[in-house]
């Protein structure tokens, strides 16, 4: 079935569960001439390649993806751009994405053994040689690749560590900023306030501010320690991840904190209580449109980041669901 653009937003606009939405139709609508995801002054975004789920993730397929879907903006985290670059291959680490048909991010990872764990070491080792001594002129062909093609990026998205040497903290601002990018964005360390402060350092010596992002470890006060220690380390706030952490306050958080806010990740998540789980955006507890209209009723500045983590249903993949939140999204800002 064919749906013109107005249609296919009135229906999402009419409740209709984003998985209802026949995705064919969707990449149909959003996918002619060059993407275009700002909608109402809003910068709808994706992080990638973790999006793409079973997918290709270089750099090359990612592009491919995100024009046809419509997207033109990303937050991109490691490995694909550094995998285009030339950067050394991680070696394996089990990782259980699901658990009881969910994909499930905080789930535990089993324990390395000493064999795992000498690779790892070796690797990072490696790693630290590479990033301080490759050239930038890779990010520079893989920004004008993604910019010939109508796609900008505006974070990038690598773990920041107290072992890295002053030379991997510099690699790290200074390719963010041959990308592009508005800001960089890391995990939020736990209990480790030196690291945070010697960060915030950092990117005030490259004046690109920092966003830290949190799981479920996500309170009100989180990012206070890190905010007091720098104004260049910021919030980047995963409104699922909030919700599933038990916080009410999402819309309140936001506004209260809209400054220090340098992006957000929408997904869709249930409350505790209702188990916590990951599902199609318009089926769990997060405020997903009244974030994004008080994004574009306020004006913020700051992209707002579709992040997959739930599992697509059988017959769907992951760029069919990718285009479903977009579409949500849309009609959301309408």
């Amino acid at each position: 079935m064919r749906y013109s653009r107005r249609e296919f937003s009135q229906l999402a606009l009419k409740g209709l569960s984003i998985a209802a939405v026949d995705a064919c139709a969707a990449t149909r609508v959003f996918a002619a001439g060059k993407p275009d995801s700002k909608i109402h002054g809003v910068q709808l975004g994706l992080i990638t390649g973790f999006s793409y789920h079973n997918m290709p993730n270089d750099a090359e397929s990612v592009l491919q993806y995100m024009v046809r879907d419509g997207i033109n903006a990303t937050e991109m985290q490691t490995p694909t751009h550094e995998d285009w670059a030339g950067a050394p291959k991680a070696p394996p680490r089990p990782y259980p994405e699901h658990v009881g048909g969910q994909q499930v991010r905080e789930a535990p990872r089993p324990p390395l053994t000493p064999a795992q764990l000498a690779a790892r070491k070796a690797y990072a080792e490696e790693m630290t040689r590479w990033r301080t001594s490759m050239s930038m002129s890779k990010y520079v062909e893989l920004r004008r690749m993604y910019n010939d093609a109508g796609v900008s990026f505006y974070a990038f998205k690598l773990p920041l560590e107290m072992r890295m040497p002053d030379a991997e903290f510099d690699y790290a601002f200074t390719a963010a900023k041959t990308l592009g990018c508005s800001h960089f964005t890391m995990e939020m360390p736990d209990n480790n306030p030196d690291l945070t402060a010697r960060i915030g350092k950092f990117a005030e010596k490259h004046q690109l501010r920092v966003g830290y992002h949190a799981h479920l470890q996500a309170t009100p006060t989180t990012w206070d320690v890190a905010m007091s220690q720098s104004l260049m380390n910021c919030i980047n706030l995963d409104i699922g991840h909030y919700v599933a952490a038990g916080n009410r306050d999402t819309v309140a958080f936001i506004r209260k904190n809209h400054a220090r806010i340098v992006s957000l990740h929408i997904k869709d998540r249930k409350y505790p209580e209702n188990g916590g789980r990951n599902v199609p955006w318009g089926e769990g507890d997060t405020p997903i449109k009244e974030v994004l209209q008080l994004v574009k009723r306020e004006r913020y500045p700051f992209p707002c980041t579709i992040e997959l983590e739930y599992v697509a249903p059988d017959g769907s993949d992951s760029e069919e669901e990718i285009v479903k939140c977009l579409a949500y999204a849309r009609a959301a800002l309408a």
